[in-house]
């Protein structure tokens, strides 16, 4: 959604549970945001079976990243989750689907060194890929930003709460 003057609308929750009602009905969904980047951001998740609630959560930081954000997501999804879950997990960030998915173990192998430079966010990385490592039966997978998934909007909402 978008203003006129080309910026994204910021919905309440309950306004994305009106409005959408697309995209997989289990799972949980992840997302963060900041405004300005750095500036003060937020981040959300929200667990859902059968396209129901069972549990949501949300923070803010007064001076942080988007990236930030998407980690801090994330590491909360993973620590909701039991050990033995079996479920997925959706982001919006490919940066952050592909740091856990493809780039992370690589890193560790290298003493948590990129080819290339320092990896940022490293202490929030660490953390997000140890949980990863310790859910062997939970997936995780990138889902198209703004697309009317109802529980992508609906965790872009919890995230983006700060700046209503």
């Amino acid at each position: 959604m978008s203003n006129r003057s080309g910026a994204r609308s910021i919905l309440t929750t309950e306004e994305v549970l009106e409005r959408y009602g697309g995209g997989p009905k289990d799972g949980v969904f992840t997302d963060g945001s900041c405004e300005g980047n750095p500036g003060p951001g937020g981040w959300g998740m929200v667990w859902v079976e059968d396209d129901q609630i069972v549990e949501e959560r949300s923070g803010v930081d007064p001076s942080t990243t988007n990236n930030r954000m998407e980690l801090q997501a994330l590491i909360a999804a993973y620590e909701l989750l039991p050990g033995d879950a079996r479920i997925t997990v959706y982001s919006d960030s490919q940066l952050c689907v592909k740091t856990v998915n493809e780039w992370a173990a690589g890193w560790e192998k290298r003493g948590w060194k990129r080819k290339s430079g320092p990896i940022a966010n490293l202490q929030l990385v660490q953390r997000l890929y140890t949980l990863a490592k310790a859910h062997p039966n939970v997936t995780l997978k990138w889902i198209k930003a703004h697309d009317g998934s109802k529980w992508n909007e609906y965790a872009d909402a919890l995230a983006s709460a700060h700046m209503l």
